[in-house]
């Protein structure tokens, strides 16, 4: 028998972590000391009162039956407690509030639920693929949006040509950004908002890195925007903050038709999160934060260790106070690709070529700080010994 994939799974670039994982197991398998620095996976286990919480509630027959499809009501006021504590945003839990099996599982799915064939999605890059993928599946096109440093990565909004603003029904946004790390300010989402309201956009923000970072104050969320929950929802992960990558949880809050819609997908395509994990999930939401604050100060350091290797290389990196990624500049004349492979092969030390995430990443690689402190100090001692 031949099979044969659909015209959707063939227009899919090469999904670029998978790819990652090839090369690096190839250079592995020559025998070189691998430091892996590719894929953002926090390395941390997840706090023990998180994991206690989840052992508990998996012990109660009561959360072995099939969830609510859009979350538990009491994970749901449990978000919109959080949203009030740490952005003074009110939300109505039952209707402005889905929870979701990570974040990546709700931006993937939301576009079919607004998106027709011939509709277009407003597309960031470089940025997390799923944007453009959950686009395509749902016989969409992506418009793509340049982020540039000379924009502080912005997308420029006044750029976009009304034809196609015409036929846009979706503008992504990420902040803090994966992958350069930078942020976006309350001005920046007042201007998106009217932008939105003006063109009759659905806003799409992206906020799953917001609490990783040693600051004080949290990065604001485009919800505290004076009219944003007329046209925005917000996807929000605890695998960052938390380190539950593996959990599988996050949730949607935001514009109470965009919830439903969303919604409505979910309950035909997924059966919910497993009541246990979203029990543990409130656990780590109402419980001490000083578990996300001491990760912010280890990324700090850690952060501070690799970009002295990077510098006494040569090579000039992105200030920023937000994520676990490092954005560096690839030396002149080399390409992102080339200049990863060469970090690869040369000193063993895996990194993403920015051009992965988009045509605009090109002249860009990115770091995850994945790795313990001796680690990222090994990695940073052999980056040193290269001189661009």
């Amino acid at each position: 028998m031949t099979y044969e994939f659909t015209d959707r799974l063939k227009a899919l670039p090469p999904y670029l972590f998978k790819e990652l994982d090839r090369i690096r197991d190839e250079v592995r398998a020559r025998g070189v000391d691998i430091i892996d620095l590719g894929v953002g996976d926090p390395d941390r286990p997840t706090p023990p009162h998180i994991i206690e919480a989840l052992n508990k509630a998996a012990k109660d027959p009561k959360n072995h039956q099939y969830p609510v499809y859009t979350g538990m009501n009491a994970f749901r006021e449990t978000v919109a407690d959080w949203y009030k504590r740490r952005h003074g945003v009110d939300l109505v839990a039952e209707a402005e509030v889905c929870s979701l099996i990570g974040s990546k599982e709700g931006l993937a799915q939301f576009p079919l639920a607004f998106i027709n064939p011939g509709d277009v999605s407003l597309v960031p890059e470089p940025s997390y693929p799923v944007y453009r993928s959950g686009t395509l599946f749902a016989g969409g096109t992506s418009h793509f949006m340049p982020l540039l440093a000379k924009n502080a990565f912005l997308p420029d909004l006044s750029a976009i040509d009304e034809a196609i603003l015409a036929k846009a029904k979706i503008i992504y946004v990420n902040y803090p950004n994966n992958p350069t790390g930078a942020s976006a300010t309350r001005e920046f989402y007042a201007e998106l908002v009217a932008f939105a309201k003006k063109w009759n956009l659905i806003v799409v923000s992206d906020a799953a890195y917001s609490e990783v970072t040693w600051l004080d104050q949290p990065h604001p969320s485009i919800l505290e925007t004076p009219g944003a929950k007329d046209v925005a929802i917000e996807f929000h992960s605890l695998s960052k903050t938390y380190n539950m990558t593996g959990w599988r949880l996050g949730w949607a809050a935001g514009n109470s038709v965009l919830i439903k819609g969303l919604g409505l997908v979910k309950s035909n395509v997924d059966s919910g999160v497993f009541q246990a994990v979203q029990l543990a999930g409130m656990a780590a939401l109402e419980g001490p934060q000083d578990c996300v604050a001491a990760m912010g100060q280890l990324y700090k350091e850690r952060r501070q260790v690799l970009i002295e290797g990077l510098n006494k290389a040569g090579i000039e990196v992105l200030k920023t106070d937000y994520t676990f990624y490092v954005w560096a500049s690839v030396p002149k004349g080399l390409k992102s690709a080339d200049f990863a492979s060469k970090l690869m092969n040369e000193v063993g030390v895996v990194t993403t070529p920015g051009n992965g995430f988009g045509p605009s990443g090109e002249g860009y690689i990115r770091l995850a700080l994945v790795q313990e402190v001796p680690r990222l100090k090994e990695a940073a001692d052999r980056l040193a010994k290269l001189k661009f």
